[in-house]
């Protein structure tokens, strides 16, 4: 047996992620060598490594909370959606090609090879290796192809542990039912269940704990707490539980500075790298909207175009919406908007699309207009790590994409913004992740402010985002300490004491 553990979920977003966080740092801050795993992750959410490869956002935060390199072993398939019906594969940080809906239970054995290899890498190098499932254990339409879940147990001979979220609801039917629904083998694999997201009191929750432990014969390892202000990396776009919804980070802090700066994050139905603006919404005083709303992109302070892993296909559907209209009107205002990858690229005078990278056919469409540039698609992904500056202030940030924008050489008015444009209040960048450079984002917040006429002001002795991870992370490991059984869970696990 590997030593190791696979964090199963009931459902998606019982909290696999943030257990698997929390147990990483938990056992880095004991001096065990972990890493964390997710054979396949199904997401728009991704990071670049540091050596260009792309892994999900989430395995990339669970390596920092692991205090190990991320690296592509610990997220070897990662699929991201282009439409309901199709997938790009991405294998050991490279692009592999396609997946079609109807080839998800028969074309993925060499994915299912290559992530079993990858395991056993990341098992031979480190103490531990906790591997996050994906979904449902139980999903019995899809078990002949699993490899993240029980196959990925029954490949490596590794222990289970389910979590359920009791804040949905029907915890004890849902964590009894995924056991019924398994096989005798795979049944074998599950050890114990954790329960997630409580409140209340915890003795009107024991009865069911002990009959869940007597109809399974599997005990409880603990009861995790809903806990307020800690929030992970999603992997589902703009699920992210700390802020979703707005002002998830304006604090008390910032509202005695002075008056909210209210930030719109159009919803776009192929949104990917979401995560852009969880610095944002982290900053005191920023109260952070998601949404699709045309009303709310005309009266926000500043207007954020995100990522998107199908910009031909979200640009049409913001003009359909209204959206372009509003965001065209914020700007003949000069009011700010800004574009981040796809939203970028949608603010162009003209796409094109001649490799049929995104679209089913060559194709070549007029953008936003708000830049003076012409954006191609090319087949290659272009895949960075890169460093800039911005009015004095250091920038470190990730790329993701194929379109690459250009110049149009008569073009004035317009000055450079980190790997992109401004012309008057409108902003573009391909660079993710760049709002987590503190300095940077509070002298483009500060900007925004002045132009929006807004009161507001940087809390510069708040921590820095960073520091806000690192400090969430160890919360994770405080509750992982407090509530669940580490002893059982590390026995689990084979390690000694």
């Amino acid at each position: 047996m590997a030593r190791g553990l696979l964090v199963a979920g009931t459902t998606s977003d019982a909290g696999k992620s943030l257990v698997t966080a929390g147990l990483c740092r938990w056992l880095a801050r004991r001096g065990v060598r972990v890493a964390p795993f997710k054979a396949q992750n199904m997401s728009n959410n991704s990071m670049v490594c540091a050596d260009g490869a792309e892994i999900g956002r989430a395995q990339w935060v669970q390596a920092v909370a692991a205090r190990a390199v991320p690296e592509a072993a610990m997220n070897p398939v990662l699929l991201k959606p282009g439409s309901d019906r199709r997938s790009h594969v991405v294998l050991m940080g490279r692009p592999f090609g396609e997946l079609q809906a109807g080839e998800w239970a028969t074309g993925r054995k060499v994915l299912a090879q290559k992530a079993f290899e990858a395991f056993e890498d990341l098992a031979s190098r480190y103490d531990v290796v906790v591997a996050e499932g994906a979904g449902s254990p139980a999903e019995i339409n899809l078990r002949e192809g699993d490899y993240v879940n029980m196959g990925l147990a029954r490949a490596v001979d590794l222990p289970v542990v389910v979590v359920g979220d009791i804040d949905r609801g029907g915890v004890f039917a849902a964590m009894y039912g995924t056991l019924a629904l398994l096989d005798e083998a795979d049944q074998a694999h599950v050890r114990g269940w954790v329960v997630n997201k409580f409140r209340g009191d915890l003795g009107l929750l024991q009865p069911g704990l002990r009959m869940l432990e007597d109809r399974t014969g599997r005990p409880v390892l603990g009861v995790l707490p809903f806990l307020h202000d800690v929030w992970l990396d999603s992997e589902d776009a703009l699920a992210i539980a700390g802020w979703s919804g707005g002002g998830g980070g304006a604090g008390d802090a910032g509202r005695a500075a002075g008056a909210t700066l209210s930030v719109a994050v159009v919803r776009f139905p192929r949104v990917s790298n979401a995560t852009d603006v969880d610095a944002l919404a982290a900053e005191p005083g920023v109260d952070v909207r998601v949404t699709a709303d045309p009303d709310v992109v005309a009266g926000a302070d500043l207007v954020v175009l995100p990522g998107t892993r199908a910009t031909l296909s979200d640009l049409a559907w913001l003009r359909e919406r209204g959206l372009a209209d509003a965001v065209l009107a914020r700007a003949a205002a000069g009011r700010p908007v800004l574009g981040i990858c796809g939203g970028y690229q949608m603010l162009a005078e003209v796409i094109e699309d001649c490799a049929a990278v995104e679209s089913a056919s060559t194709t070549t469409v007029p953008g936003l207009g708000l830049l003076p540039t012409r954006v191609t698609f090319a087949p290659e992904k272009l895949l960075g790590t890169p460093r800039g500056e911005w009015r004095g202030q250091e920038v470190t940030a990730y790329e993701i994409h194929h379109g690459s924008a250009t110049l149009r050489p008569e073009a004035a008015g317009v000055s450079p913004f980190l790997d992109g444009w401004s012309r008057g209040a409108v902003h573009g960048t391909t660079w993710h992740g760049a709002f987590e450079s503190d300095g940077f984002r509070r002298a483009f917040l500060t900007e925004v402010a002045q132009r929006a006429g807004v009161a507001w002001v940087p809390q510069t002795a708040a921590p820095g985002f960073a520091a806000r991870r690192e400090a969430m992370l160890d919360r994770l490991a405080d509750a992982v300490e407090e509530h669940l059984d580490t002893a059982a869970l590390g026995a689990l696990m084979g390690l000694d004491g």
